[in-house]
């Protein structure tokens, strides 16, 4: 389906649509077989989320281990004929009998939450989750000129940019966007999620033999709104709970990055596992910003990703020391203000296949931007005002055009327009200000008094 197809749909449509791809991909369990998950793992779930809740309902329980009612009740009546819960004494409850642990199943809960931390839905066992993360790959469809031209018509771009991005996508191979700050290469590869509008299944956790690490992340995952709601207590029908059905990830990292981030992270006070950012990025984006900016030595960074890149497959490892591979089905982007000849060797660059360069701007794209800025601050339009900045400011002193200018330079104005004169008409006064304030001038030096001097 193309973006023209996303369009046509309504919110509700498309909610129903997810939905039903959904079922199909990750149909929901309708026994415990079917969940790849162990009766004593799920007792052991069950278990520590009652002593973390007190008592619990069928209903309540299965909406919290995202399962049918149907499997947690068969592990319910398990549970009861070994005496580790019993239903609670008085009046049953709207939604049915209410259980609670008994002495001994208390005893139980605790061993196991000094095994693993983990209370959350039931995982999702890594066998499964390789299946669905290869059926739902971001590089399952091409890029054409067209829907990259109908993705960013709303951008001013350079066409020969966009055809190189392009091809770049369709190659599967990672990217090195590079070129001076300010010209857009975060902002662009952001919005190259825009061509993968499908969503995705993310699982909540991870069951890797009886460790649990978790994936699903609020600050990433963006759940689909889903008008199409599905019954918690219906095994025959809508998709597996134990995943959410998510836009594609865009995970982003900086100058923060470190190469624990990078791997597994194991918590031992809450005794958890969080998986590492490229796993969380899994079927979408990781797009590692200012290369080159990190505590963690460039040389180190790209030797973590040879192996992902060439076998589209991690290697991980636990706490406990197993091993375990996941899926690498990311389009891994490195963006950087250095030339990529100072970061990395030419074998490593053959490796990564595409070097794109973000340049300056034409006169004519940036007063493209300009107007567009104009619009979305409501300043009015004038051509004296441009003619200025671009022949007074940034030629008579030589500095180049880049995409942040006019919006960085128009926001500066308006606030000083607003201080001065409580009005919304820029003048050239207003952009000379602007331009003072926001350049640090090349031929002034500041000495350790703290005053300028030329």
């Amino acid at each position: 389906m193309g973006n023209g197809e996303n369009a046509i749909l309504s919110g509700r449509e498309w909610d129903q649509l997810s939905l039903l791809r959904a079922s199909k991909l990750a149909p929901r369990p309708s026994k415990l077989s079917a969940t790849g998950l162990s009766e004593t793992f799920v007792v052991d779930l069950i278990a520590k989320h009652l002593l973390d809740r007190g008592a619990l309902s069928l209903a309540k329980l299965s909406t919290i281990l995202a399962l049918a009612g149907s499997i947690v009740e068969g592990v319910l009546n398990f549970m009861r004929t070994e005496a580790l819960i019993e239903v609670r004494p008085g009046k049953a409850s709207a939604t049915g009998l209410t259980y609670m642990l008994t002495d001994r199943g208390r005893v139980s809960s605790l061993d196991a939450m000094m095994r693993s931390g983990y209370l959350g839905p039931a995982p999702v066992p890594l066998r499964h989750y390789a299946q669905i993360a290869r059926a739902q790959s971001v590089h399952n469809r091409s890029v054409t000129q067209a829907s990259m031209r109908s993705a960013f018509d709303d951008i001013v771009l350079d066409p020969h940019l966009l055809d190189s991005l392009g091809p770049a996508l369709n190659s599967g191979r990672a990217m090195f966007l590079y070129g001076p700050a300010g010209t857009g290469k975060t902002y662009i590869s952001q919005r190259l999620c825009r061509l993968f509008r499908h969503p995705v299944l993310i699982p909540h956790a991870l069951a890797i033999d009886e460790a649990v690490v978790q994936i699903f992340d609020p600050l990433i995952h963006k759940k689909m709104h889903q008008a199409a709601t599905q019954d918690d207590l219906k095994f025959d029908e809508g998709h597996d709970p134990r995943f959410v059905i998510c836009e594609r990830p865009v995970v982003i990292t900086g100058g923060e990055l470190t190469a624990e981030m990078l791997e597994v992270n194991f918590q031992a006070s809450t005794r958890l596992y969080e998986a590492p950012l490229q796993l969380k990025a899994n079927n979408g984006m990781f797009i590692i910003d200012d290369m080159g900016r990190q505590k963690v030595s460039p040389t180190e960074v790209f030797n973590r990703w040879i192996v992902p890149m060439e076998e589209k497959r991690d290697y991980l490892t636990l706490g406990s020391g197993r091993h375990f591979t996941v899926p690498f089905d990311v389009i891994l982007v490195f963006s950087t203000n250095i030339h990529p000849l100072e970061l990395a060797d030419e074998a490593f660059l053959r490796r990564i296949g595409y070097k794109i360069e973000f340049g300056t701007l034409t006169a004519e794209h940036y007063e493209h931007i300009w107007r567009d800025v104009c619009v979305t601050c409501k300043v009015e339009y004038d051509p004296r005002v441009l003619d200025y900045v671009l022949n007074e400011l940034h030629t008579k002193r030589r500095v180049a055009l880049l995409p942040c200018h006019p919006r960085d330079l128009l926001g500066m104005a308006l606030d000083h327009a607003i201080y001065e004169q409580n009005t919304r008409e820029i003048s050239i006064e207003h952009v000379r200000w602007a331009w003072d304030n926001y350049f640090v001038p090349v031929d002034e030096r500041i000495e350790s008094t703290g005053r300028h001097t030329p």
